[in-house]
């Protein structure tokens, strides 16, 4: 049985009506607001990690972000609603 607090939510780049979410590079700007910078190299957070899934641009949100940083886990969320950014769960 799956834990439902270790499950995540993954955001993928493509839009209800089967569009391809634009910019590209949507994730990477997402997962930087949480990012820190080690040694010239950008870190993400994994509670908000930009990745490739089927060959499509995704962002993998932990369930963690609400209660660490719950003003921009709302941002990511509504961004996702608002552009209708197609969500399912992650294990």
């Amino acid at each position: 049985m799956t834990d439902s607090k270790h499950t995540k939510i993954l955001i993928q780049g493509e839009t209800e009506e089967g569009q391809t979410f634009r910019p590209s590079d949507w994730a990477e700007r997402m997962a930087g607001s949480s990012s820190t910078f080690q040694g010239h190299r950008m870190i993400y957070s994994p509670l908000l990690q930009p990745m490739v899934k089927n060959g499509q641009k995704c962002l993998l949100l932990d369930p963690d972000l609400k209660e660490s940083n719950p003003s921009l886990y709302e941002a990511i969320m509504e961004f996702a609603k608002s552009n209708k950014l197609k969500m399912c769960r992650e294990d």
